[in-house]
Protein backbone atom coordinates (compact mmCIF):
# COMPACT_ATOMS: atom_id res chain seq x y z
CA UNK A 1 0.00 0.00 0.00
CA UNK A 2 2.77 2.42 0.91
CA UNK A 3 4.72 1.68 -2.28
CA UNK A 4 1.59 2.10 -4.44
CA UNK A 5 0.76 5.42 -2.76
CA UNK A 6 4.30 6.73 -3.30
CA UNK A 7 4.23 5.75 -6.98
CA UNK A 8 0.86 7.40 -7.49
CA UNK A 9 2.02 10.61 -5.80
CA UNK A 10 5.21 10.65 -7.87
CA UNK A 11 3.26 10.26 -11.14
CA UNK A 12 0.83 13.03 -10.18
CA UNK A 13 3.66 15.42 -9.35
CA UNK A 14 5.41 14.54 -12.62
CA UNK A 15 2.27 15.29 -14.64
CA UNK A 16 1.82 18.63 -12.84
CA UNK A 17 5.44 19.64 -13.38
CA UNK A 18 5.29 18.69 -17.07
CA UNK A 19 2.10 20.75 -17.48
CA UNK A 20 3.81 23.74 -15.89
CA UNK A 21 6.84 23.20 -18.11
CA UNK A 22 4.64 23.18 -21.20
CA UNK A 23 3.14 26.52 -20.17
CA UNK A 24 6.52 28.06 -19.36
CA UNK A 25 8.05 26.85 -22.61
CA UNK A 26 5.42 28.77 -24.56
CA UNK A 27 5.69 32.09 -22.70
CA UNK A 28 9.22 33.35 -23.41
CA UNK A 29 9.28 31.92 -26.97
CA UNK A 30 5.69 32.37 -28.03
CA UNK A 31 6.64 32.89 -31.64
CA UNK A 32 8.79 29.80 -32.09
CA UNK A 33 6.18 27.12 -32.75
CA UNK A 34 7.99 23.91 -33.53
CA UNK A 35 6.32 20.57 -34.03
CA UNK A 36 8.79 18.56 -31.94
CA UNK A 37 7.73 16.65 -28.86
CA UNK A 38 8.29 17.97 -25.36
CA UNK A 39 11.24 16.51 -23.39
CA UNK A 40 9.14 14.34 -21.09
CA UNK A 41 12.12 12.60 -19.46
CA UNK A 42 14.31 15.61 -18.75
CA UNK A 43 13.38 16.05 -15.08
CA UNK A 44 16.16 18.58 -14.40
CA UNK A 45 15.00 20.96 -17.12
CA UNK A 46 11.39 20.49 -16.07
CA UNK A 47 12.11 21.35 -12.44
CA UNK A 48 14.13 24.42 -13.44
CA UNK A 49 11.41 25.69 -15.77
CA UNK A 50 8.73 25.05 -13.16
CA UNK A 51 10.66 26.98 -10.53
CA UNK A 52 11.29 29.89 -12.92
CA UNK A 53 7.62 30.09 -13.88
CA UNK A 54 6.42 29.98 -10.27
CA UNK A 55 8.96 32.63 -9.27
CA UNK A 56 7.84 34.86 -12.15
CA UNK A 57 4.17 34.46 -11.27
CA UNK A 58 4.94 35.24 -7.66
CA UNK A 59 6.84 38.34 -8.69
CA UNK A 60 4.00 39.78 -10.74
CA UNK A 61 1.27 38.75 -8.30
CA UNK A 62 2.58 40.43 -5.15
CA UNK A 63 0.08 42.60 -3.34
CA UNK A 64 2.16 43.99 -0.45
CA UNK A 65 4.58 46.82 -1.23
CA UNK A 66 8.16 46.57 0.00
CA UNK A 67 11.49 48.18 -0.79
CA UNK A 68 12.21 45.72 -3.61
CA UNK A 69 8.76 45.98 -5.13
CA UNK A 70 8.50 47.59 -8.57
CA UNK A 71 5.40 49.39 -7.25
CA UNK A 72 7.05 50.77 -4.11
CA UNK A 73 7.81 54.19 -5.61
CA UNK A 74 4.47 54.41 -7.36
CA UNK A 75 2.50 53.43 -4.27
CA UNK A 76 4.49 55.87 -2.17
CA UNK A 77 3.71 58.65 -4.63
CA UNK A 78 0.00 57.84 -4.60
CA UNK A 79 0.07 57.68 -0.80
CA UNK A 80 1.74 61.08 -0.54
CA UNK A 81 -0.77 62.46 -3.02
CA UNK A 82 -3.50 61.11 -0.71
CA UNK A 83 -5.39 59.37 -3.49
CA UNK A 84 -4.90 55.93 -1.94
CA UNK A 85 -8.24 54.56 -0.68
CA UNK A 86 -7.18 51.04 0.23
CA UNK A 87 -8.59 51.31 3.78
CA UNK A 88 -11.14 53.54 5.58
CA UNK A 89 -8.49 55.79 7.14
CA UNK A 90 -6.71 56.58 3.87
CA UNK A 91 -10.08 56.97 2.12
CA UNK A 92 -11.21 59.55 4.69
CA UNK A 93 -7.87 61.36 4.42
CA UNK A 94 -8.07 61.30 0.63
CA UNK A 95 -11.56 62.78 0.51
CA UNK A 96 -10.72 65.39 3.15
CA UNK A 97 -7.68 66.61 1.23
CA UNK A 98 -9.65 66.66 -2.01
CA UNK A 99 -12.46 68.72 -0.50
CA UNK A 100 -9.91 71.10 1.02
CA UNK A 101 -7.59 71.68 -1.95
CA UNK A 102 -9.99 71.13 -4.85
CA UNK A 103 -13.16 72.73 -3.45
CA UNK A 104 -12.66 74.85 -0.31
CA UNK A 105 -9.45 76.67 -1.26
CA UNK A 106 -10.58 77.60 -4.82
CA UNK A 107 -13.96 78.78 -3.49
CA UNK A 108 -12.34 80.88 -0.76
CA UNK A 109 -9.82 82.27 -3.23
CA UNK A 110 -12.57 83.34 -5.61
CA UNK A 111 -14.96 84.88 -3.10
CA UNK A 112 -12.48 86.36 -0.62
CA UNK A 113 -9.65 87.40 -2.96
CA UNK A 114 -11.63 88.57 -5.97
CA UNK A 115 -10.26 92.06 -5.33
CA UNK A 116 -12.89 94.12 -7.23
CA UNK A 117 -11.24 97.36 -6.07
CA UNK A 118 -7.77 96.42 -7.34
CA UNK A 119 -6.17 98.14 -10.31
CA UNK A 120 -6.35 96.78 -13.85
CA UNK A 121 -3.24 94.64 -13.39
CA UNK A 122 -4.46 92.85 -10.26
CA UNK A 123 -8.15 92.37 -10.98
CA UNK A 124 -9.20 88.79 -11.76
CA UNK A 125 -12.29 88.86 -14.00
CA UNK A 126 -11.68 85.33 -15.33
CA UNK A 127 -10.99 83.61 -12.02
CA UNK A 128 -14.39 81.88 -11.94
CA UNK A 129 -13.75 80.16 -15.28
CA UNK A 130 -10.27 79.07 -14.18
CA UNK A 131 -11.39 77.64 -10.84
CA UNK A 132 -14.46 75.86 -12.22
CA UNK A 133 -12.50 74.34 -15.11
CA UNK A 134 -9.68 72.96 -12.98
CA UNK A 135 -11.97 71.77 -10.19
CA UNK A 136 -14.42 69.98 -12.50
CA UNK A 137 -11.74 68.08 -14.45
CA UNK A 138 -9.75 67.27 -11.29
CA UNK A 139 -12.93 66.01 -9.60
CA UNK A 140 -13.57 63.71 -12.57
CA UNK A 141 -9.98 62.45 -12.47
CA UNK A 142 -10.07 61.95 -8.70
CA UNK A 143 -13.32 59.97 -8.80
CA UNK A 144 -12.12 57.74 -11.64
CA UNK A 145 -8.76 57.10 -9.99
CA UNK A 146 -10.40 56.32 -6.65
CA UNK A 147 -12.80 53.86 -8.28
CA UNK A 148 -10.01 52.19 -10.28
CA UNK A 149 -7.66 51.73 -7.33
CA UNK A 150 -10.37 50.59 -4.93
CA UNK A 151 -12.08 48.21 -7.37
CA UNK A 152 -9.13 46.66 -9.19
CA UNK A 153 -6.03 47.46 -7.17
CA UNK A 154 -3.00 49.17 -8.66
CA UNK A 155 -1.35 45.96 -9.92
CA UNK A 156 -4.46 44.62 -11.65
CA UNK A 157 -5.40 48.07 -12.95
CA UNK A 158 -2.01 48.39 -14.69
CA UNK A 159 -2.20 44.76 -15.98
CA UNK A 160 0.88 43.67 -14.05
CA UNK A 161 -0.94 40.47 -13.12
CA UNK A 162 -0.96 39.57 -16.85
CA UNK A 163 2.75 40.15 -17.47
CA UNK A 164 3.59 36.55 -16.59
CA UNK A 165 1.91 35.54 -19.87
CA UNK A 166 3.97 37.97 -21.98
CA UNK A 167 7.35 37.62 -23.62
CA UNK A 168 10.54 38.86 -22.01
CA UNK A 169 10.72 41.80 -24.43
CA UNK A 170 7.25 43.03 -23.49
CA UNK A 171 7.93 42.66 -19.77
CA UNK A 172 11.25 44.50 -19.93
CA UNK A 173 9.99 47.39 -22.04
CA UNK A 174 6.83 47.77 -19.97
CA UNK A 175 8.80 47.90 -16.73
CA UNK A 176 11.08 50.54 -18.26
CA UNK A 177 8.06 52.59 -19.33
CA UNK A 178 6.53 52.17 -15.88
CA UNK A 179 9.70 53.51 -14.26
CA UNK A 180 9.55 56.55 -16.57
CA UNK A 181 5.92 57.36 -15.76
CA UNK A 182 6.64 59.64 -12.82
CA UNK A 183 9.25 61.49 -14.89
CA UNK A 184 6.70 62.03 -17.64
CA UNK A 185 4.23 63.27 -15.04
CA UNK A 186 6.75 65.78 -13.72
CA UNK A 187 7.49 66.97 -17.26
CA UNK A 188 3.86 68.03 -17.69
CA UNK A 189 3.17 69.25 -14.15
CA UNK A 190 6.50 71.01 -13.50
CA UNK A 191 6.40 73.79 -16.13
CA UNK A 192 2.76 74.61 -15.39
CA UNK A 193 3.45 74.81 -11.67
CA UNK A 194 6.55 76.99 -12.16
CA UNK A 195 4.55 79.41 -14.31
CA UNK A 196 1.73 79.48 -11.73
CA UNK A 197 4.25 80.11 -8.93
CA UNK A 198 5.74 83.04 -10.81
CA UNK A 199 2.30 84.54 -11.44
CA UNK A 200 1.05 84.10 -7.86
CA UNK A 201 4.23 85.45 -6.28
CA UNK A 202 4.10 88.52 -8.51
CA UNK A 203 0.39 89.01 -7.83
CA UNK A 204 0.74 88.88 -4.04
CA UNK A 205 3.99 90.85 -3.76
CA UNK A 206 3.10 93.67 -6.14
CA UNK A 207 -0.49 94.13 -4.96
CA UNK A 208 -0.19 93.35 -1.26
CA UNK A 209 -1.79 96.60 0.03
CA UNK A 210 -4.80 96.16 -2.28
CA UNK A 211 -5.48 92.47 -1.56
CA UNK A 212 -7.88 91.75 1.34
CA UNK A 213 -6.10 90.30 4.36
CA UNK A 214 -6.71 89.25 7.97
CA UNK A 215 -4.37 90.53 10.67
CA UNK A 216 -0.84 90.90 9.36
CA UNK A 217 -0.79 91.59 5.63
CA UNK A 218 2.41 89.64 4.96
CA UNK A 219 1.44 86.56 6.95
CA UNK A 220 -2.06 86.37 5.50
CA UNK A 221 -0.77 86.88 1.95
CA UNK A 222 1.91 84.21 2.43
CA UNK A 223 -0.62 81.69 3.77
CA UNK A 224 -3.10 82.46 0.98
CA UNK A 225 -0.39 82.20 -1.69
CA UNK A 226 0.84 78.83 -0.37
CA UNK A 227 -2.69 77.42 -0.20
CA UNK A 228 -3.48 78.55 -3.73
CA UNK A 229 -0.26 77.05 -5.06
CA UNK A 230 -0.91 73.76 -3.26
CA UNK A 231 -4.44 73.72 -4.67
CA UNK A 232 -3.16 74.30 -8.21
CA UNK A 233 -0.46 71.64 -7.84
CA UNK A 234 -2.87 69.09 -6.38
CA UNK A 235 -5.52 69.54 -9.06
CA UNK A 236 -3.14 69.51 -12.03
CA UNK A 237 -1.24 66.50 -10.65
CA UNK A 238 -4.43 64.47 -10.23
CA UNK A 239 -5.51 65.36 -13.77
CA UNK A 240 -2.19 64.41 -15.35
CA UNK A 241 -1.81 61.30 -13.16
CA UNK A 242 -4.86 59.61 -14.66
CA UNK A 243 -3.77 60.60 -18.17
CA UNK A 244 -0.25 59.23 -17.65
CA UNK A 245 -1.64 55.97 -16.26
CA UNK A 246 -3.86 55.63 -19.32
CA UNK A 247 -0.84 56.29 -21.52
CA UNK A 248 1.12 53.60 -19.64
CA UNK A 249 -1.65 51.02 -20.12
CA UNK A 250 -1.91 51.84 -23.81
CA UNK A 251 1.85 51.51 -24.15
CA UNK A 252 1.63 47.94 -22.85
CA UNK A 253 -0.91 47.07 -25.54
CA UNK A 254 1.31 48.66 -28.20
CA UNK A 255 4.21 46.50 -27.02
CA UNK A 256 1.97 43.44 -27.21
CA UNK A 257 0.85 44.34 -30.73
CA UNK A 258 4.45 44.78 -31.87
CA UNK A 259 5.25 41.43 -30.28
CA UNK A 260 2.19 39.91 -31.93
CA UNK A 261 3.37 41.13 -35.35
CA UNK A 262 6.29 38.70 -35.13
CA UNK A 263 3.83 35.86 -35.63
CA UNK A 264 3.85 36.78 -39.32
CA UNK A 265 7.65 36.56 -39.54
CA UNK A 266 7.99 33.01 -38.21
CA UNK A 267 6.42 29.70 -39.14
CA UNK A 268 3.25 30.07 -37.04
CA UNK A 269 -0.08 28.29 -37.20
CA UNK A 270 -3.42 30.06 -37.65
CA UNK A 271 -4.82 28.82 -34.34
CA UNK A 272 -2.04 30.44 -32.30
CA UNK A 273 -2.40 33.71 -34.23
CA UNK A 274 -6.15 33.73 -33.65
CA UNK A 275 -5.91 32.97 -29.94
CA UNK A 276 -3.32 35.68 -29.34
CA UNK A 277 -5.30 38.29 -31.28
CA UNK A 278 -8.46 37.42 -29.37
CA UNK A 279 -6.56 37.88 -26.11
CA UNK A 280 -5.34 41.32 -27.22
CA UNK A 281 -8.86 42.31 -28.30
CA UNK A 282 -10.21 41.26 -24.92
CA UNK A 283 -7.70 43.48 -23.10
CA UNK A 284 -8.49 46.41 -25.40
CA UNK A 285 -12.17 45.92 -24.65
CA UNK A 286 -11.41 45.96 -20.91
CA UNK A 287 -9.45 49.21 -21.25
CA UNK A 288 -12.22 50.78 -23.33
CA UNK A 289 -14.84 49.78 -20.77
CA UNK A 290 -12.83 51.23 -17.88
CA UNK A 291 -11.92 54.55 -19.48
CA UNK A 292 -14.84 55.28 -21.81
CA UNK A 293 -16.74 57.44 -19.31
CA UNK A 294 -13.59 59.30 -18.29
CA UNK A 295 -12.55 60.03 -21.89
CA UNK A 296 -16.02 61.20 -22.90
CA UNK A 297 -16.57 63.39 -19.83
CA UNK A 298 -13.05 64.83 -20.06
CA UNK A 299 -13.69 65.76 -23.69
CA UNK A 300 -17.00 67.42 -22.77
CA UNK A 301 -15.58 69.31 -19.76
CA UNK A 302 -12.46 70.53 -21.55
CA UNK A 303 -14.50 71.59 -24.58
CA UNK A 304 -16.96 73.44 -22.35
CA UNK A 305 -14.08 75.10 -20.52
CA UNK A 306 -12.51 76.33 -23.75
CA UNK A 307 -15.81 77.68 -25.04
CA UNK A 308 -16.34 79.50 -21.75
CA UNK A 309 -12.85 81.01 -22.07
CA UNK A 310 -13.58 82.06 -25.62
CA UNK A 311 -16.92 83.56 -24.63
CA UNK A 312 -15.63 85.68 -21.74
CA UNK A 313 -12.55 86.91 -23.61
CA UNK A 314 -14.33 87.99 -26.81
CA UNK A 315 -16.83 90.35 -25.23
CA UNK A 316 -16.64 93.91 -26.52
CA UNK A 317 -16.34 95.39 -23.02
CA UNK A 318 -13.33 93.33 -21.97
CA UNK A 319 -9.89 94.92 -21.79
CA UNK A 320 -7.36 92.20 -22.55
CA UNK A 321 -3.82 92.07 -21.15
CA UNK A 322 -1.37 89.43 -19.98
CA UNK A 323 -1.98 90.22 -16.31
CA UNK A 324 -5.67 89.37 -16.56
CA UNK A 325 -5.56 86.45 -18.99
CA UNK A 326 -2.25 84.83 -17.97
CA UNK A 327 -3.82 82.39 -15.52
CA UNK A 328 -6.65 81.66 -17.93
CA UNK A 329 -4.18 80.79 -20.68
CA UNK A 330 -2.19 78.58 -18.30
CA UNK A 331 -5.37 76.73 -17.31
CA UNK A 332 -6.26 76.16 -20.98
CA UNK A 333 -2.78 74.83 -21.77
CA UNK A 334 -2.98 72.43 -18.82
CA UNK A 335 -6.38 70.99 -19.74
CA UNK A 336 -5.61 70.74 -23.46
CA UNK A 337 -2.31 68.97 -22.74
CA UNK A 338 -4.10 66.38 -20.60
CA UNK A 339 -6.74 65.85 -23.28
CA UNK A 340 -4.07 65.46 -25.95
CA UNK A 341 -2.37 62.73 -23.89
CA UNK A 342 -5.65 60.80 -23.73
CA UNK A 343 -6.58 61.14 -27.38
CA UNK A 344 -3.07 60.54 -28.69
CA UNK A 345 -2.63 57.36 -26.62
CA UNK A 346 -6.02 56.02 -27.72
CA UNK A 347 -5.54 56.79 -31.41
CA UNK A 348 -1.99 55.45 -31.41
CA UNK A 349 -3.00 52.07 -30.05
CA UNK A 350 -5.95 51.96 -32.47
CA UNK A 351 -3.64 52.75 -35.37
CA UNK A 352 -1.25 49.98 -34.32
CA UNK A 353 -4.09 47.50 -33.94
CA UNK A 354 -5.48 48.30 -37.37
CA UNK A 355 -2.02 48.05 -38.93
CA UNK A 356 -2.16 44.33 -38.17
CA UNK A 357 -4.75 44.00 -40.96
CA UNK A 358 -2.32 45.44 -43.51
CA UNK A 359 0.46 43.19 -42.22
CA UNK A 360 -1.75 40.10 -42.53
CA UNK A 361 -2.74 41.07 -46.08
CA UNK A 362 0.91 41.55 -47.06
CA UNK A 363 1.77 38.22 -45.43
CA UNK A 364 -0.96 36.53 -47.49
CA UNK A 365 0.18 38.20 -50.74
CA UNK A 366 3.81 37.24 -50.21
CA UNK A 367 2.83 33.64 -49.53
CA UNK A 368 0.64 33.52 -52.65
CA UNK A 369 3.35 35.00 -54.88
CA UNK A 370 5.96 32.67 -53.49
CA UNK A 371 3.73 29.68 -54.23
CA UNK A 372 2.57 30.69 -57.71
CA UNK A 373 5.77 32.34 -58.87
CA UNK A 374 7.08 35.85 -58.40
CA UNK A 375 5.84 38.37 -61.01
CA UNK A 376 8.39 40.17 -63.12
CA UNK A 377 8.23 43.88 -63.94
CA UNK A 378 6.28 43.19 -67.12
CA UNK A 379 3.63 41.19 -65.25
CA UNK A 380 4.73 37.73 -66.50
CA UNK A 381 4.97 35.12 -63.76
CA UNK A 382 8.24 33.29 -63.45
CA UNK A 383 8.90 29.83 -62.12
CA UNK A 384 8.60 29.43 -58.36
CA UNK A 385 11.75 29.53 -56.28
CA UNK A 386 13.59 26.32 -55.66
CA UNK A 387 13.18 26.43 -51.87
CA UNK A 388 11.26 28.29 -49.21
CA UNK A 389 14.49 29.66 -47.73
CA UNK A 390 14.73 32.28 -50.48
CA UNK A 391 14.22 35.76 -49.04
CA UNK A 392 12.50 38.65 -50.76
CA UNK A 393 14.82 41.63 -51.23
CA UNK A 394 14.24 44.52 -48.82
CA UNK A 395 14.30 47.21 -51.49
CA UNK A 396 11.63 48.96 -53.52
CA UNK A 397 10.69 48.17 -57.08
CA UNK A 398 12.87 51.04 -58.32
CA UNK A 399 15.97 49.73 -56.65
CA UNK A 400 15.93 52.39 -53.93
CA UNK A 401 16.88 51.62 -50.38
CA UNK A 402 13.94 51.61 -47.98
CA UNK A 403 15.69 54.16 -45.76
CA UNK A 404 16.11 56.78 -48.52
CA UNK A 405 12.85 58.64 -47.96
CA UNK A 406 10.92 56.65 -45.37
CA UNK A 407 12.59 58.28 -42.38
CA UNK A 408 10.49 58.26 -39.25
CA UNK A 409 7.26 57.64 -41.16
CA UNK A 410 7.91 53.87 -41.22
CA UNK A 411 5.45 51.99 -39.05
CA UNK A 412 6.84 49.46 -36.59
CA UNK A 413 4.22 46.85 -37.52
CA UNK A 414 3.22 47.39 -41.14
CA UNK A 415 6.61 48.12 -42.70
CA UNK A 416 7.60 48.12 -46.38
CA UNK A 417 9.67 44.96 -45.92
CA UNK A 418 8.44 41.82 -47.63
CA UNK A 419 7.74 38.71 -45.59
CA UNK A 420 10.32 35.87 -45.83
CA UNK A 421 9.00 32.68 -47.34
CA UNK A 422 9.69 30.46 -44.32
CA UNK A 423 7.04 32.42 -42.38
CA UNK A 424 4.16 30.80 -44.26
CA UNK A 425 5.58 27.55 -45.59
CA UNK A 426 3.16 25.30 -43.66
CA UNK A 427 -0.11 27.28 -43.98
CA UNK A 428 -2.58 26.66 -46.78
CA UNK A 429 -4.15 29.36 -48.95
CA UNK A 430 -7.62 28.84 -47.45
CA UNK A 431 -6.36 29.33 -43.90
CA UNK A 432 -4.45 32.48 -44.84
CA UNK A 433 -7.48 33.90 -46.66
CA UNK A 434 -9.74 33.16 -43.70
CA UNK A 435 -7.30 34.83 -41.31
CA UNK A 436 -7.12 37.98 -43.46
CA UNK A 437 -10.93 38.12 -43.62
CA UNK A 438 -11.06 37.80 -39.86
CA UNK A 439 -8.72 40.76 -39.39
CA UNK A 440 -10.66 42.85 -41.90
CA UNK A 441 -13.96 42.29 -40.08
CA UNK A 442 -12.65 42.47 -36.50
CA UNK A 443 -10.84 45.78 -36.14
CA UNK A 444 -9.31 46.20 -32.69
CA UNK A 445 -8.75 49.46 -30.85
CA UNK A 446 -9.95 51.78 -28.10
CA UNK A 447 -13.67 52.52 -28.29
CA UNK A 448 -15.91 54.99 -26.45
CA UNK A 449 -19.42 53.54 -26.25
CA UNK A 450 -18.99 51.78 -29.59
CA UNK A 451 -17.20 54.61 -31.42
CA UNK A 452 -13.64 53.76 -32.45
CA UNK A 453 -11.08 56.38 -31.40
CA UNK A 454 -8.96 56.61 -34.53
CA UNK A 455 -7.68 59.44 -36.72
CA UNK A 456 -10.93 59.80 -38.63
CA UNK A 457 -12.78 60.23 -35.32
CA UNK A 458 -10.34 62.96 -34.29
CA UNK A 459 -10.93 64.71 -37.61
CA UNK A 460 -14.67 64.57 -36.96
CA UNK A 461 -14.25 65.99 -33.45
CA UNK A 462 -12.01 68.76 -34.77
CA UNK A 463 -14.54 69.65 -37.49
CA UNK A 464 -17.43 69.83 -35.02
CA UNK A 465 -15.52 71.98 -32.55
CA UNK A 466 -14.24 74.28 -35.29
CA UNK A 467 -17.82 74.82 -36.44
CA UNK A 468 -18.88 75.66 -32.88
CA UNK A 469 -15.96 78.08 -32.49
CA UNK A 470 -16.85 79.91 -35.69
CA UNK A 471 -20.50 80.08 -34.62
CA UNK A 472 -19.53 81.49 -31.22
CA UNK A 473 -17.20 84.05 -32.78
CA UNK A 474 -20.01 85.10 -35.08
CA UNK A 475 -22.24 85.74 -32.07
CA UNK A 476 -19.65 87.66 -30.03
CA UNK A 477 -17.45 89.68 -32.40
CA UNK A 478 -19.42 89.35 -35.63
CA UNK A 479 -16.90 87.00 -37.25
CA UNK A 480 -18.10 85.46 -40.51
Amino acid sequence: MVITYVKFEFKASSIASEAIYFRSSKLPTRHNHSHSQLPMKDTTTTATASTALLDRRGKYNRSVSNLNDEFHTFRSYIRWMCVDQSNPFTAALSWSLFLLLAVAVPAASHFLLACPDCDARHSRPYDAVVQLSLTSVSALSFLCLAVFVRKYGLRRFLFFDKLCDESETVRTNYMAQHNRSLKILSVFVGPCFVAECAYKIWWYTSGAPQIPFLGNVYVSDAVACILELWSWLYRTTVIFLVCVLFRLICHLQILRLCDFARFFHVDSDVASVMSEHLRIRRHLRIISHRFRAFILLALVLVTGSQFACLLVTTKHTKDMNIYKTGELALCSVTLLSALCILLRSATKITHKAQAITGLAAKWHVCATLDFDGVLTEGGTPTAPQSSHETMFPNVGTDGESETDEAGDEEDEIDTTKLIPSYAYSTISYQKRQALVKYFENNRAGITVYGFMLDRSTLNTIFGIELSLVLWLLGKTIGFS
